[in-house]
Order: C-alpha cells, then structure tokens, then sequence
C-alpha cells in the first residue's frame, strides 16, 4: 500500500517541485557555509536530482512533471533583474555607448566561437545549431534554438552548462586580467553567462549584478539578430 502511494506520489508535479526546492535548498546552504564557488547552488542541486533519479530509476519525464511548472518562471524571474538596473539608470546612461559595444562583442565573439569550434571538430549542423545559443538567457535561447532548427534540449543543457562554468570562472578570470571597473565586470559576466552568472554578478556588488541583468536582455536582443548572419556567413544552413 505504502509502495503505491509513493508511485502516485512520484507521478505528480508536486514531486517534481518538491525534489527541485530541497535540492536547490541543500545547495544553498553548501554554497552559504562554504563560500566555495565550484558549489554554485544550482550546480549542487542538478546533480542531486540526477543521482536520485538514478538511484531510485525514476523517468525524467515523470520528474518533469513538477519541473514544467519551475521552467515557466524563467521568464518573470528574469525580468525581475531589471530592478536593480533601474537604481542604476544614471550609470546606464552615462556609460551606454561601451556597454553597448561591449555586449555587442561579446554576442558575436561567443556565436563565431561556437561556429569555427564546431567546424574543427566536425559536429553536424543540428547540434551546431543547438549550441549556438548558448550564452543568452534560457528562454531566449529555446527560442532562437527553434526558429534556426536546433534542440531545444540540447541548447537548455548547453544554456545550464555555460552559466555554471561563468557563475564559477567569470570573478576568476575578471581578477586574473585585472578588471577592476565594475560596469565592465558586469557585462562581461552577464553577456557570458546570462542569469546563473548574473546571481554571482549581484553578489559582487549592486553595479555589478545591475550591469549583469541589462547584459542579459541586451545580449539576448542582440544574438537574435546576428545568430541568422553568422550562420550564412559561415555557410550553415
């Protein structure tokens, strides 16, 4: 009786949701006591719900159940970012041409990347295509995967991926070269690893989390538009 309850339990959204948030808040405490940026919260969390999965052979799609619910907030929790972008509309202002520049750089650098990598590794064009999108928020991403005839499912993966390792790296390499000037941190981490990389940005400082979040609506903007051109020129179709 008490096995059939739990298999009715583990085919509802509410499991899904529920092993999401403990992960995820297991993660955070971990991150909290350590300060240890390879224990990035969501990178924890992802791997707990994976070995639980494992371990107790349950389907993905029956986690994802719970799971469609989370992703549906990607959307109004990224434009929750641009609360701090508002207390910093005068630093935006004053700075608008580099940041623009900057982002713009950025986008075609991280496209052209994916593209000649790609190229000399030999992977075929669906999945060049997916990963493409790699370096702008995940629901932009789904959708730029989409429309030029990705995976979706291999560009959320890459989108994940990406964040992490900008979450965990970006401070690193931003000291390592020296750059000291907030607003350039910012966008440099945002336009690098959207998101995941803008929560690592706010911890750093108000500018630098402010930056971070117009990085990532900018870039997104921003990729769309060169995504199509770079494809042509690089001749994939």
């Amino acid at each position: 009786m008490n096995v059939d309850l739990l298999n009715e339990f583990f085919n509802t959204p509410l499991f899904g949701i529920l092993l999401s948030l403990i992960a995820f808040q297991i993660g955070t405490l971990l991150y909290k006591k350590t300060r240890f940026s390879a224990l990035n919260p969501l990178l924890v969390a992802s791997v707990l719900v994976m070995v639980f999965l494992l371990y107790f052979r349950i389907d993905f799609e029956t986690y994802n159940l719970g799971g469609d619910y989370i992703s549906f907030f990607l959307g109004p929790s990224t434009i929750v970012l641009a609360v701090p972008l508002y207390k910093k509309i005068r630093l935006l202002k004053s700075n608008a041409l580099p940041i623009l520049a900057g982002i713009s750089a950025g986008c075609v650098a991280g496209i052209s990347s994916i593209l000649i990598l790609s190229s000399l590794l030999g992977l075929d064009e669906v999945l060049t295509k997916s990963l493409v999108p790699k370096s702008v928020t995940t629901p932009i991403g789904i959708e730029i995967s989409e429309q030029i005839g990705g995976l979706p499912s291999i560009t959320v993966a890459a989108i994940v991926i990406t964040g992490i390792i900008g979450a965990v790296l970006g401070p690193f390499i931003c000291r390592l070269f020296r750059i000291k000037d907030e607003v350039a941190v910012g966008i440099a981490i945002g336009t690098a690893s959207h998101a995941l990389g803008t929560t690592r940005a706010i911890e750093l400082g108000e500018t630098e989390g402010a930056m971070s979040g117009l990085a990532i609506g900018i870039a997104g903007l921003i990729t769309v538009f060169f995504v199509p051109l770079l494809l042509y020129l690089f001749n994939i179709k």
